[in-house]
């Protein structure tokens, strides 16, 4: 019986599924844009805002109330995060001005990125991967590949840069340190700020959404936390697989997640509509959320004449949080440019358990690297 008892136990231990958890931060570098900051800085956990700033208001926000606690813990650190994102605002307008002139361009909208950030899985305590990636205008530029140590360049215009950064061990290792001890530590500890966050789960509002009669039948979901959740249509019970288009899981402003899956209904009679229903599932929740096709139910494009203050307000609230996604998208962008990196041992510099800022790839003026990581931070 004991046996029998441990071998259940070891099973379940063995089906408890694994959380990977990711702290990534983006940094967005702009010319040209006059009602844009020429700098932005984003830090996400578990694709959720954590920290913010920008060049207009040149502070370091907290996004999430247990981030403000972070920051009540220890104002002095909170406000060398503030330095380092301004110490990030002066070299990355250095680097879009050396980016323009390896290009050959002047004049124009442009944006150079940077995104660093790790994952990590709690069950195992291993770091499932590590990234530092650079961008300009839009396209990869140049990348970090933990496994081997070297960089990866996709166009022709950043093998220069590459053979420079291969050459360059002292920083190479000092990445790695980033990607594989500093980056995890900031990671567990959001984790450790952030549990009452991370365990909590939020109920959608499914709507039933249609341009026009022949359209398709758009259901969608969007209010829910976490982003473990499925959403689907059936017919008599069973999931269907043909005549539906799923979409991805994306985030609001507000930390919470949408989804949405159409249903082509072209071949359907309309008598035949209540065989069909979609499902919301949520990863945690027993009861799925279950909703009927019914045209009673459906939002159109024709809506009657005494419909049309809701309809106006239920167009209004969709704008206000598109307009919102989009902010946000704009904001994490990507990825964008380097740092100048002060003459300290690296680790010194980690003063705050969430101290966002990879290594730069720090270079000199000249062709050679062999000045160090504390060189100026030149990327061409």
């Amino acid at each position: 019986m004991e046996t029998w008892t441990l071998s259940l136990l070891l099973l379940s231990l063995h089906g408890a599924a694994a959380v990977i958890h990711s702290l990534k931060y983006f940094d967005t570098a702009s010319s040209g844009l006059p009602n844009f900051p020429e700098f932005v800085a984003v830090g996400l956990f578990d694709e959720l805002q954590i920290v913010h700033y920008d060049s207009k208001t040149k502070r370091a926000e907290p996004k999430q109330d247990w981030m403000i606690r972070v920051r009540e813990d220890d104002p002095e650190n909170w406000k060398s995060l503030t330095e380092l994102f301004l110490s990030n605002q002066q070299v990355s307008k250095v680097n879009i001005g050396e980016a323009k002139q390896h290009f050959n361009q002047s004049g124009g909208v442009h944006i150079y990125q940077r995104m660093g950030g790790c994952e990590w899985e709690d069950e195992t305590n291993e770091v499932v991967r590590g990234f530092y990636q650079h961008g300009f205008d839009g396209e990869d530029f140049i990348s970090f590949d933990m496994n081997t140590g070297t960089w990866i360049a996709p166009k022709q215009q950043a093998v220069s840069t590459k053979h420079k950064l291969d050459q360059n061990k002292a920083l190479t290792a000092q990445i790695n340190h980033y990607l594989t001890q500093i980056c995890p530590e900031w990671l567990k500890n959001c984790v450790k700020y952030g549990s009452s966050s991370l365990m909590r789960t939020e109920l959608p509002l499914v709507s039933l959404l249609q341009k026009s009669p022949s359209s398709p039948v758009c259901c969608h979901a969007t209010g829910f936390y976490p982003d473990r959740a499925s959403l689907f249509w059936r017919k008599d019970g069973e999931e269907l697989h043909e005549d539906v288009d799923h979409g991805e899981i994306l985030h609001n402003h507000d930390g919470t997640f949408q989804i949405s899956v159409d249903l082509k209904l072209s071949s359907v009679p309309a008598e035949d509509w209540r065989r069909y229903e979609c499902v919301f599932q949520l990863s945690g929740v027993e009861k799925n959320i279950v909703t009927r096709l019914d045209e009673a139910v459906i939002r159109t494009n024709a809506e009657k004449p005494n419909d049309m203050t809701t309809t106006t307000t239920t167009t209004t609230t969709i704008i206000i949080i598109i307009a919102a996604v989009v902010v946000l998208v704009l904001a994490v962008g990507g990825f964008m440019a380097y740092k100048k990196w002060k003459d300290k041992d690296p680790q010194k510099n980690v003063k705050t358990p969430l101290n966002p800022s990879p290594p730069p790839m720090s270079q000199s003026g000249s062709d050679s690297l062999t000045e160090g990581v504390n060189s100026s931070t030149r990327l061409m």
